[in-house]
């Protein structure tokens, strides 16, 4: 499914986590800047989804359609909620899922989402039951056309190893926060290039900060007429990594999209990778 969709995954995603009331805003400044993809999860506590559906209302009245945009969304358990769980976790999981779904369809004032994943597995360090549940609900999700792509985020590479080997319908996605001193997530990244699942990288620059510090970094970017921040984004895009941003700067909102207008050398990438600190 992925190689046949790859196509349509966008190369830049923009975050809404913790946003706040600021969320509706930011999409929409986001959109009009240029970004067609937009991360979301049905998570009051880090997340106010029904304002980015707030803002898809406004950019649909600019002429900017559900259509012309990549929607995602995740399901988040119980223990990553405070109380505003928008589910009854009284209910079974699978059950969960699917009142999650639906309320993340009403917040964004659609009928599909081009990508569902659950927010983190239940289980360390393998899967467990809870896990296998919730997966073949998000299964039955996609089976039925509600969503393009399905997958994981915040996911350890035996995890990953696991749902590919055993699911029905493998993870076409995987989303971790990227550090760079335990090597970009090497391990999970270099699955995923294998077995074609899309893998995105969140916090690239809040969980890196010495990165762009860096003299070498810092030279790569005077030489390239570039940002820290946007070699770094470059450096992603080129070993594999669909980034996300979660900037509320509408200057760096322009320069993220830019990173699409240069490369870096091989050398220089290599360079990058070995950065720990």
């Amino acid at each position: 499914m992925v190689v046949e969709n790859s196509n349509k995954f966008p190369s830049f995603i923009y975050g809404t986590a913790w946003k706040e009331e600021e969320t509706a805003n930011l999409v929409e400044t986001a959109v009009s800047t240029g970004f067609s993809a937009i991360d979301t999860a049905n998570q009051p506590r880090h997340y106010q989804e029904h304002l980015v559906g707030e803002a898809l209302l406004k950019l649909a009245n600019k002429g900017i359609n559900r259509e012309d945009l990549f929607l995602q969304s995740k399901f988040t358990p119980a223990n990553g909620h405070d109380q505003r769980i928008p589910y009854d976790p009284t209910e079974n999981l699978t059950t969960q899922v699917r009142q999650s779904f639906e309320s993340t369809l009403k917040n964004l004032h659609t009928d599909h989402l081009d990508s569902y994943l659950l927010h983190g597995p239940y289980s360390q360090p393998g899967l467990g039951d809870e896990d296998w549940e919730v997966w073949g609900a998000i299964e039955e999700l996609y089976k039925a056309g509600k969503a393009r792509f399905i997958g994981i985020s915040n996911v350890n590479i035996v995890q990953l190893k696991l749902l590919t080997e055993k699911a029905e319908v493998k993870p076409m996605v995987a989303q971790n926060r990227c550090f760079a001193n335990r090597g970009w997530d090497s391990d999970v990244r270099e699955f995923c290039n294998t077995n074609q699942i899309v893998y995105e990288g969140f916090s690239l620059l809040t969980a890196n900060p010495f990165i762009m510090q860096n003299s070498e970094v810092r030279s790569i970017a005077r030489e390239l007429g570039r940002t820290p921040e946007q070699v770094v984004f470059r450096f992603a895009m080129q070993v594999g990594m669909t980034p996300l941003t979660g900037t509320t700067s509408n200057q760096h909102m322009k320069e993220d999209l830019q990173t699409v207008d240069f490369e870096l050398k091989d050398d220089d990438v290599q360079l990058i990778e070995s950065i720990t600190g």
